[in-house]
């Protein structure tokens, strides 16, 4: 099994981000005070030494970003998130392609090719902390899915393609589906891929908007990504 966790030293990297946003709120009070009070002074080093935090801070976020590499997982490849005191696993279980999905009255047909990926959300149970009870169910960050080429194009998920779908399926079960350790589902997701889209690849990653401020996050400014391979396991006209 190929593992890749996003970011690696996932507790680290929210302390150090928790603990800079803390001075930086120190240093604002501090500020206030000292313009408050008439000092000068305070105002004025409160001010230098919210900036140096602030500079350093970013030069680590941007050094990590420039220093990283893309990484496309095989077939067998997981990638984890961190769920602060236990960790989340998404892994490919196949891809099919297909021209229509669905039946009539409720199908669809792609502008180029759908791509229906099933893919595995499990519940690493050799990853939570020992205060985490065994048996407490956890509901899943929210996530954001997209199909990257060699191009670096993105193409989300087809709206029309996934509801005829879910209309031919008794139960579809959404990525923020809860589950307890140990437990794992499938989500069957459907992407339109023009004709010239060439290596196809899942991305998945945080959908939170303060990812970007993470120092070795892939949502951070310049960061190379970590993408899933896709290689169908079979083709057909209808879904």
């Amino acid at each position: 099994m190929n593992p890749e966790f996003m970011p690696q030293f996932a507790p680290f990297v929210v302390l150090m981000f928790l603990g800079t946003c803390f001075v930086l709120f120190i240093a604002a009070l501090v500020f206030l005070i000292g313009l408050l009070a008439r000092k000068r002074a305070l105002a004025k080093w409160s001010a230098a030494g919210a900036c140096a935090v602030a500079g350093i801070y970013f030069a680590l976020l941007l050094g990590a970003s420039v220093t990283s590499e893309e990484k496309t997982l095989s077939a067998n490849g997981r990638k984890y998130f961190c769920e602060i005191d236990c960790h989340i696993a998404y892994s490919i279980e196949s891809v099919t392609t297909a021209k229509v999905v669905g039946s009539a009255p409720q199908e669809a047909t792609a502008s180029g090719t759908f791509y229906i990926v099933k893919v595995r959300t499990w519940f690493d149970e050799n990853t939570i902390s020992n205060h985490r009870p065994k048996d407490a169910p956890l509901t899943p960050d929210p996530r954001r899915v997209a199909i990257v080429d060699d191009q670096g194009r993105e193409y989300g998920v087809s709206g029309p393609g996934l509801a005829a779908l879910q209309h031919t399926e008794a139960h579809w079960t959404p990525l923020t589906e809860p589950l307890i350790p140990g437990e794992s589902y499938v989500t069957d997701l459907v992407f339109d891929l023009p004709s010239g889209a060439q290596n196809p690849r899942l991305f998945i990653t945080d959908a939170d908007g303060v990812t970007r401020f993470l120092i070795g996050h892939e949502n951070s400014p310049l960061h190379k990504k970590i993408l899933l391979g896709l290689r169908p396991s079979s083709s057909s006209a209808t879904l």
